[in-house]
């Protein structure tokens, strides 16, 4: 045996050691190059509104449209006229156009408002065009708005329900073009992994390589694995169909904390450890009560009735406020002690600051 084979051998031997019990299929963990959707994004003119759509005053795009498509139907107004109308509203329109989509297949498209429309319920969309970032055509859309909110006014008082500004068309766009994928170009394919890891790339390639053949497979860098595959179309399909079912252990994320400054989530990874450190968090607490009293003169005294402020101020100080965190100290172990101290999600966010800034905290401290 080479020392190459010895090295490989030893490599898959550390890997599977450190590898747990769970298994992921391939499909999960990664996606294939160049397969992908597409986002379209259109204008039209939703009608047939129950007085709820754009103040026309407000809107002039939306009365230029209503001429421009009324003149291509033959219909001509002078230029002059600006109709006033409260059943039309002008909206953008967004759809995802999935890899593989062939011309006469449906997709659902998003309705939104741009004007100053109180409501899209009830409305139909006109014929409107839905281009990709290319600027080419790639679907048409049409049909009746399904909107999930409402809202209602009377005597000044409105309410709202959701949001009835946005609707959806469900299958409401045909696909006129489909767009190329590059999945049949080459002698390979390309696995992208949703998360980049160079464990999880070496192992995706170990077990397509034991499943298929040495040298099937090849990691490219933390994220792409190159596995070499048939040219015939027909062929690939049922290749890949094959590859994607392929068990893979992922690698074990980092050490890592993820904080949310704005929501005070804080989520702490499996591998977090801290070393030796004591921590003390303590805190004034200052409690000031009123308790207003009346004061009354003696009879025939003259004198006047006044309330006579009482306030009382306590101060307290919270004890018992210092831990000690051991070698090699857990997250069940941090979350415990920092639990029994009554801290809140906000004293824990300093508190592991404090021990990253010692050099205490073995992870990757990220504030979002």
């Amino acid at each position: 045996m080479n020392m190459r084979a010895i090295a490989t051998v030893a490599l898959v031997a550390a890997l599977g050691a450190a590898w747990p019990a769970q298994a992921e299929r391939v499909k999960d963990l990664a996606g294939v190059a160049g397969v992908r959707s597409n986002q379209l994004v259109g204008y039209g003119l939703v009608v047939g509104l129950d007085g709820s759509g754009d103040q026309t005053s407000q809107t002039p795009f939306t009365v230029q449209s209503l001429k421009s498509m009324m003149a291509q139907l033959g219909i001509s107004l002078p230029a002059n006229v600006n109709p006033q109308l409260k059943n039309v509203a002008a909206v953008m329109l967004t759809a995802d156009l999935p890899a593989f989509a062939k011309p006469g297949q449906t997709i659902d498209v998003t309705v939104s408002s741009i004007g100053n429309a109180k409501s899209l319920r009830g409305g139909t969309l006109l014929f409107s065009q839905l281009k990709g970032g290319d600027g080419q055509v790639y679907a048409v859309a049409q049909g009746n708005v399904v909107v999930g909110g409402f809202g209602a006014q009377a005597d000044g008082s409105r309410i709202t329900v959701n949001v009835p500004s946005v609707g959806r068309i469900p299958n409401g766009a045909t696909v006129e073009r489909a767009v190329p994928t590059g999945f049949e170009v080459g002698d390979a394919i390309h696995f992208n992994l949703h998360t980049a890891d160079f464990t999880t790339a070496t192992r995706l390639a170990l077990a397509v390589n034991e499943t298929i053949g040495p040298g099937t497979a090849q990691p490219l860098d933390a994220s792409t694995v190159r596995v070499n595959a048939p040219r015939d179309p027909g062929q690939r399909v049922a290749y890949l169909s094959m590859l994607e079912n392929i068990t893979v252990t992922p690698g074990e994320a980092p050490a890592r904390i993820i904080v949310n400054s704005r929501t005070g989530t804080v989520v702490i990874g499996s591998h977090v450890r801290v070393t030796p450190a004591a921590v003390a968090h303590g805190s004034l607490t200052v409690t000031i009560t009123s308790d207003p009293t009346i004061s009354q003169p003696p009879p025939l005294s003259g004198g006047d009735t006044v309330v006579v402020p009482n306030s009382t101020i306590e101060i307290t100080e919270e004890s018992d406020r210092m831990f000690l965190f051991e070698p090699g100290v857990t997250l069940g172990e941090i979350v415990r002690a920092v639990n029994e101290v009554g801290a809140a999600p906000g004293d824990l966010v300093a508190i592991l600051e404090a021990l990253k800034a010692a050099g205490a905290l073995r992870a990757e401290l990220m504030v979002i």
